[in-house]
């Protein structure tokens, strides 16, 4: 007898056999399904945000916002001249302002802010390994979570090249947290929350293709204000948020070897060689997330 918490052995077997066909169809749906949106055309009109650290002046406003919006636990008050808070994405943290000593002298230091957040890449890496599709990249440009699928196996935070993806440890029902470029907003015409929140200008919300030309005109225009480069332009393929600098972008924490290809096709290339007793424990986590997401809305009823 099942009373709504106890998951039975017919469930189990059922829920099993359906993970099973999704995973065993998943690589296919990967190269059919992404590519119908991910073509040239689509990539260059889907949304994303230009992010001119030259006009950056570390204010936060932004990650008050993103705080604001998500739920999160909002910042201290007063944050030391140059520390941030929190230090790093985190699962309450899904997008933050990180300060660098760019220059100057030990005695008169001069330094440079950058807002880090989830980079929405084209091709993204953490849906391409999600045998559930907990993670996936809308048409339109964000790459959005849906708790309700995710089965916890974190695939998409050892995927992802920029260690975005982060995972609430400490909670009972743990979820995976990232920015989801506001996705709801989006959908009501809206701007991201920081954008909107951004005082300077810093900030740039717009389809891929003006953003890129924004890009290159700003380049153009003041050649010596500029690293003659957009970042995210080629980067694992791709990304939905661009970065322009004046220094050299290693400087300020991104990570400038990465491959231009996009990962997917890596990450696969590794995940077909995943024995069949990962899956088989893939498949049990899955039970497990699946009675525990079953027994909590039992609860809330």
């Amino acid at each position: 007898m099942n009373n709504g918490t106890n998951i039975t052995r017919r469930d189990f077997l059922k829920w099993s056999g359906s993970s099973a066909l999704a995973l065993s169809t998943l690589a296919i749906f990967d190269q059919t399904a992404l590519a119908e949106f991910l073509g040239d055309d689509a990539a260059a009109n889907q949304m994303g945000i230009l992010v001119d650290t030259t006009k950056c002046i570390g204010c936060r406003q932004c990650q008050i916002a993103c705080q604001a919006k998500n739920n999160l636990p909002a910042l201290p008050e007063k944050i030391p001249a140059h520390e941030t808070y929190p230090a790093q994405l985190s699962a309450t943290a899904f997008t933050h302002v990180e300060f660098f000593q760019t220059g100057g002298t030990e005695d008169a230091p001069v330094f440079s802010s950058i807002k880090r957040q989830c980079m929405h890449c084209l091709e993204p890496a953490c849906a391409s390994v999600c045998p559930v599709a907990a993670i996936v990249k809308t048409p339109q440009g964000p790459v959005v979570y849906d708790a309700d699928k995710c089965m916890g196996c974190r695939y998409c935070m050892a995927a992802c090249p920029f260690n975005v993806p982060k995972f609430e440890w400490d909670s009972p029902n743990p979820r995976i947290r990232k920015c989801n470029m506001c996705a709801d907003r989006l959908a009501e015409g809206k701007l991201p929350a920081c954008v909107e929140a951004c005082p300077t200008g810093t900030l740039k919300f717009g389809t891929r293709k003006e953003l890129v030309a924004e890009a290159q005109a700003r380049v153009a225009s003041s050649p010596d204000q500029y690293v003659p480069y957009i970042y995210g332009l080629s980067e694992v393929g791709g990304t939905s948020v661009l970065y322009l600098a004046n220094v050299p972008f290693e400087k300020l924490g991104l990570n400038a070897s990465l491959p231009k290809t996009a990962l997917p096709d890596l990450t696969w290339q590794v995940m077909e060689k995943i024995p069949a007793v990962a899956v088989g424990v893939g498949l049990l986590m899955g039970g497990v997330a699946w009675w525990r997401n079953r027994k909590g809305t039992s609860n809330e009823h």
